[in-house]
């Protein structure tokens, strides 16, 4: 069982950036594939990037690639989502998320979700 609490978002500016962050309990964080998905009023939830356990390989959607950039620190058990050059398209609710799988990139694959933070960015 994995607990997963996120942090970090909030309303700013566009261009601006922010760091969002994920802290899960327990102690096998690094087994882990950790995800980052967002959901925007009336849209279903969609695939923002993702970090693999093992090899550490990151993977992101097209519309947030080069702009934002996922790690993470197993001695912490946190995952960071940085967002630079955000856009009013980014507006959501981000959601972390953990997979025991090796990889994922859609909602089905992920076991275990935070309550979600809200990114609302202005034009």
């Amino acid at each position: 069982q994995v607990q997963l609490v996120e942090s970090g978002g909030g309303l700013v500016q566009a261009e601006g950036s922010l760091r969002l962050s994920c802290a899960a309990s327990g102690r096998t964080f690094s087994t882990y594939t950790m995800g980052w998905f967002r959901q925007a009023p009336g849209k279903e939830r969609e695939f923002v990037a993702a970090i693999s356990r093992s090899t550490g390989n990151r993977y992101y959607a097209d519309s947030v690639k080069g702009r934002f950039a996922i790690s993470r620190d197993n001695a912490k058990n946190t995952v960071y989502l940085q967002m630079n050059s955000l856009k009013p398209e980014d507006t959501a609710v981000y959601y972390c998320a953990a997979t025991g799988r090796s990889f994922g990139m859609s909602v089905d694959q992920y076991d275990y979700w935070g309550q979600g933070t809200q990114v609302t960015v202005s034009s």
